[in-house]
């Protein structure tokens, strides 16, 4: 057999820095690590009244989703078209699957959570949204555990929830499955936490703008563009 000493081919190298998508006047660059579905938590602040088995909730978890918001539209027509406004934001529901665990911890806490909004027994209701609304953050994590803790590379924290459905789900003879209790959470307002204590959602964008045209490219403050009125016409002149 040959014993052969190969060198590392430069070339090979640089190849991985083409596993990506050319920007032209940029180049190209290798890809970014992207966030993992799997790596994630989900802690809950008060739910049920809050107290030491809030934390099971976190580990019976199954799957949850990210926030999502909706603008609400504004059709301003004129002429022979139509403007099209953002108008008031709304955030959906979050939704979860939780383990329905042996010793009764997680339904007892969703079942806390239940009578804080609506007293069952009594049939009597809460006297305003923070007697039983509560705080959700779901953490995206980067795979850290043990003696090396995970750092968290994305916050989303949702708050003023409350439960909006709870459902203690089917059970079947012919099933090997775990039970578990689906929760839809409604909630008043999120922002998103960065790992580099940045916000995305909730960022402070500077000074408000006061803009007068319905339509446009972008602010010219934004975008570095000149800003006086015929420079900035210019601009947008060249971006048709």
């Amino acid at each position: 057999m040959s014993n052969k000493n190969y060198a590392l081919n430069p070339n090979g190298a640089r190849s991985l820095s083409n596993l990506s998508v050319p920007i032209q006047g940029a180049g190209n660059q290798t890809l970014l690590m992207p966030k993992l579905k799997y790596r994630y938590r989900v802690v809950f602040t008060n739910l049920g009244g809050g107290g030491s088995q809030i934390t099971e909730l976190t580990r019976q978890i199954m799957n949850v989703t990210r926030p999502n918001i909706d603008f609400a539209q504004i059709d301003v027509p004129v002429y022979n078209s139509t403007i099209k406004l953002a108008g008031k934001p709304s955030w959906g529901d979050l939704t979860c699957e939780i383990r329905d665990d042996s010793l009764g911890y997680v339904s007892k806490m969703i079942g806390q959570q239940l009578q804080l909004q609506q007293d069952f027994m009594e049939q009597s209701s809460a006297s305003s949204g923070i007697d039983y609304k509560f705080q959700t953050q779901v953490e995206l994590l980067d795979g850290g555990n043990g003696t090396s803790l995970p750092i968290v590379l994305e916050s989303w924290q949702c708050m003023g929830c409350f439960i909006k459905t709870a459902n203690y789900n089917n059970l079947d003879y012919g099933a090997s499955e775990v039970t578990t209790i689906s929760l839809t959470l409604a909630f008043d307002n999120a922002v998103q936490l960065l790992s580099d204590g940045t916000y995305g959602v909730g960022a402070n964008m500077g000074v408000r703008t006061l803009g007068d045209l319905s339509t446009g490219i972008g602010n010219p403050a934004f975008l570095g563009a000149p800003t006086t009125p015929g420079a900035a016409a210019a601009v947008a002149g060249q971006a048709v």
